[in-house]
């Protein structure tokens, strides 16, 4: 993949029709490009690349694991759950069990966007 893109839009339409707003998502720019100005601007109507979800205190973990594991079964390639409470991260990847790691110091998402690495220690 060539470029990347941040996200402003509100969210994601996945094509199962599940509206989403993730706490962060990425999309490559060639994806990104594909889109009109005006989709850019509204629900996009693709699955973002990589997404991550912040457990809050009120948050249910079941509730986010399956809406982690409704984002792989639409197309997303990667996919972290962070649980700050259990200090705990989740990462999903299509076709692979669910990884766990526990109080990790970083993560880079290597492989989807090699230039991010996100350092937990304010987190944790």
């Amino acid at each position: 993949m060539t470029g990347f893109g941040l996200l402003e839009a509100s969210g994601f339409n996945l094509p199962n029709g599940a509206n989403r707003s993730p706490d962060a998502a990425w999309i490559s720019l060639e994806r990104w490009n594909l889109l009109t100005p005006e989709q850019q601007e509204k629900f996009i109507l693709l699955s973002p690349d990589f997404v991550i979800e912040l457990r809050s205190k009120n948050d249910s973990l079941r509730i986010l694991q399956a809406k982690m594991q409704e984002y792989i079964n639409n197309g997303v390639r990667l996919g972290w759950l962070i649980d700050p409470q259990r200090k705990i991260v989740e990462v999903y990847r299509p076709n692979q069990n669910v990884e766990i790691l526990d109080s990790p110091q970083t993560l880079s998402a290597n492989s989807i966007l090699p230039e991010f690495t996100l350092d937990f220690s304010e987190i944790f």
